[in-house]
């Protein structure tokens, strides 16, 4: 564990906790413990954020402000004494990519009120569920959880859920590269002097189920020909081929440029001086998909620049399949995780931190519980016991963000896990000593990792400027859904944390709202600002009884904000 001492350096090795923030306080110094998902552990390291956040990286000029990135370990059979070891990083242009950046922006706008010198201790593991950072006792009220944490107190039984799935995973994977007839012909399809017979045309970007490869997992190859004028023949060059689901193989005039093995990370390859050739060159990649769409997600950057110049790899493309994937089968045993099961991270990377004296917790996670958002009104509020209770301190401030905007727009009210999981958390600041920060308009409808990480990171420094440091003249969020009442033809809505005022961003008109009668048939409806009220109407329903608002996966046009800049959280009047 890591301790401070008067003198201390921030130096020593440290063992800390899971997917949140703790900010812990130790002679003048406070320490704060992430927990999340992506969002946290999305580091400045990523070829997206450097370019985002060029200026920023070069100011990193902050040594009170210092890192420390637990390792991942999970283990659903014995609770650990302590965390590997690590050290601490001080922010400096030089040092601060391992960052995450949502919390280096969070740390930076305290330190720069505060002056005091701030520890992050950052732990978290991508698409992992909130499950997972739970203790046993804290299950004692969810009883589905408990029975299956009850089973991994037998180490025989894990080792068997275990061990199936893993050769499973390593047979299907295999025979992969062997069975591609792309890597296996007379001439592997990515020679320059290979001559392509019954390729099918393909626009790109797009995924290969909505252009005619339906139900495919396997891999599909693309290649195109492009015209390289003569002033960036030669050059080194860099190749952007924006995200692909799920991993691919680059190949530019036959050369390997570059290769990603999951969907996640930006494609940005560098293209070696002298590949580039004057007149035609070819390009082709080579996609493999397990589940669900393959191809190239939209509204990504694709495009190869050298010298200045940049030649669009937008539209037609050709493809041809060079491989289908036989279904696999887990013998029942099928997606056994440690990480993502009960207890798997709390006992890894929570519980050796609870003799760890702290200020309070922030938390980002989400997404991977999007698909059960009923079971999180329980979860969520769960492991803030959980967690208050291993501290033994009934009121420590815990301070989480809401899920961003993410997925295709719906331009009709509809239904939404997502705007489920967002009331949950929404409904969890019925807890005493919680925040929450929104971050409804700080997502991208084609990326689950949004680069906006600044908003997110300085909106969890409001809620803990007020929660946790005790500034009460703080406006810490925007707007939440307080009470609605009926009128006629309309339906008054009143919001608490509404600042200076209520305001439409960008705009006199509200967006986003829905209004419907008793058998709630939503409709998009009229609003306006009246005070620190929304009085919502609609022609369509005379006899209106519920409100929504910004209820979907990616309300892209939800505008209301306090005069402070902070978004209002979304919310339903029908809720269960």
């Amino acid at each position: 564990m890591v301790r401070f001492s008067a003198a201390s350096t921030m130096s020593e090795a440290l063992s800390m906790a899971d997917k949140s923030m703790y900010i812990a306080k130790r002679n003048g110094k406070d320490c704060a413990y992430f927990e999340g998902q992506e969002i946290v552990s999305f580091l400045f390291d990523d070829s997206k954020l450097k370019e985002k956040y060029p200026e920023e990286i070069a100011q990193a000029n902050y040594p009170q402000i210092r890192n420390f990135f637990v390792p991942t370990v999970s283990d659903v059979s014995k609770v650990y004494p302590d965390l590997p070891p690590g050290k601490w990083i001080a922010a400096s242009p030089q040092n601060v990519l391992p960052f995450g950046a949502a919390t280096y922006f969070f740390a930076k706008k305290i330190y720069n009120k505060y002056h005091v010198p701030i520890g992050i201790i950052n732990s978290s593991v991508g698409g992992t569920p909130i499950q997972a950072w739970i203790s046993a006792d804290g299950f004692k009220e969810l009883p589905q959880y408990a029975n299956r944490v009850n089973q991994f107190k037998d180490t025989a039984y894990v080792n068997h859920l275990s061990h199936p799935v893993t050769t499973a995973r390593a047979n299907s994977n295999r025979p992969a590269k062997q069975s591609d007839i792309g890597l296996n012909g007379p001439k592997t399809w990515f020679d320059t002097t290979y001559v392509p017979h019954n390729w099918t045309h393909f626009w790109l970007p797009g995924y290969w189920a909505d252009q005619g490869i339906k139900g495919l997992n396997g891999v599909v190859w693309f290649r195109k020909e492009i015209t390289v004028p003569a002033e960036m023949a030669g050059k080194p060059a860099k190749l952007f081929m924006g995200r692909i689901v799920d991993a691919d193989f680059l190949y530019v005039n036959g050369v390997l440029s570059g290769s990603t093995s999951y969907q996640y990370p930006p494609r940005r390859y560098d293209v070696a001086t002298g590949i580039l050739k004057p007149g035609k060159n070819i390009v082709v990649v080579r996609v493999i998909n397990t589940s669900g769409k393959g191809g190239f997600v939209p509204d990504k950057p694709y495009y190869l620049i050298a010298n200045g110049q940049k030649i669009d790899l937008r539209g037609d493309w050709e493809y041809k399949v060079g491989q289908v994937y036989p279904p696999v089968s887990y013998n029942g045993q099928g997606g056994f995780s440690a990480q993502n099961e009960p207890t798997g991270l709390y006992n890894t990377m929570v519980a050796p931190a609870i003799n760890y004296t702290i200020k309070g917790f922030l938390w980002y996670q989400g997404e991977t519980n999007t698909g059960r958002p009923a079971e999180y009104k329980q979860l969520l509020p769960a492991l803030i016991t959980d967690w208050r209770s291993k501290w033994q301190e009934g009121q420590l401030p815990f301070i989480y963000a809401q899920l961003p905007n993410f997925m295709e727009v719906q331009y009709t009210p509809s239904e939404s896990q997502w705007a489920e999981l967002r009331e949950a958390q929404l409904k969890t600041l019925s807890v005493p000593g919680t925040a929450m920060a929104v971050a409804i308009d700080a997502g991208e409808w084609n990326d689950i990792h949004p680069l906006n990480k600044k908003d997110v990171g300085e909106r969890l420094a409001l809620a803990a400027d007020k929660l946790a440091y005790g500034d009460e003249k703080v406006v810490s969020m925007g707007p939440i859904y307080q009470s609605a009442k009926v009128s006629g033809d309309n339906i008054t809505i009143t919001f608490t944390n509404t600042g200076s005022g209520l305001m439409a961003k960008g705009d006199d008109t509200l967006m986003s709202f829905a209004i419907a009668g008793a058998d709630k048939k939503f409709s998009w409806a009229k609003a306006k600002i009246i005070g620190n009220q929304v009085v919502v109407s609609s022609e369509n329903v005379p006899n209106p009884v519920y409100v929504r608002y910004a209820w979907a996966d990616n309300p892209a046009n939800a505008n209301l904000y306090n005069k402070e800049g902070l978004p209002a959280s979304p919310f339903r009047t029908d809720s269960q």
